[in-house]
């Protein structure tokens, strides 16, 4: 059964990665599968984002130069707490389950270790979408 794209295109996602590839990667697979995208290469800009349209899912990098992705999601909780957070780490040092430990304790609601494929990434999107529907 496919999809009902008429849904996933009711869904905005913000992207935040410092990372211009990974950045447009995830971007260009989730306007693939019919959502609504949107690119910040920062917690800043993602903000300036979020003041402005409706958005039902944070996707962020946790490391990142100018804000950390694990302060990025205490601010998200903090100023929006129904968000959905999915963070993505490749780890500092190889180690990314640390950092995604503590995403995960801090709220995100899903954590996902780089490199991951495209249906790992839709499959916690319409995962976590369809529990907020």
């Amino acid at each position: 059964m496919q999809p009902d794209t008429r849904i996933q295109q009711s869904f905005t996602i913000i992207v935040i990665d410092d990372d211009d590839t990974l950045r447009e990667f995830v971007a260009e697979v989730l306007r693939r599968a019919h959502y609504n995208v949107l690119l910040a290469s920062g917690a800043d800009e993602a903000f300036r984002l979020l003041e402005q349209n409706q958005v039902n899912v944070v996707i962020t990098d946790l490391i990142m130069p100018e804000k950390e992705g694990l302060e990025t999601i205490v601010e998200l909780r903090r100023m929006y707490p129904k968000i959905k957070i999915i963070a993505m780490s490749g780890g500092a040092l190889g180690l990314p389950w640390a950092n995604l430990n503590s995403a995960r304790r801090l709220g995100a609601t899903v954590t996902l270790t780089k490199p991951f494929s495209r249906q790992e990434l839709l499959a916690e999107v319409a995962r976590i979408l369809e529990a907020q529907s």
